[in-house]
């Protein structure tokens, strides 16, 4: 099965089927592959996950 990297609006990362249209609020990063890679690639491009901070 393969993965993909959705983000939402927080640039909060989460793993979803890469069959599946992202659900509302979230957006394809472009990096698909196993659970496993995708797993990896979250954890090198964002080791922190809590949301962002409020924008002024």
């Amino acid at each position: 099965m393969q993965w993909t990297v959705l983000v939402n609006d927080e640039q909060q990362p989460a793993l979803y089927p890469a069959d599946r249209p992202a659900p509302a609020g979230w957006h394809p990063t472009g990096f698909t592959g196993t659970e496993e890679s995708c797993a990896a690639h979250v954890d090198a491009t964002r080791p922190d996950l809590r949301p962002l901070p409020p924008r002024s």
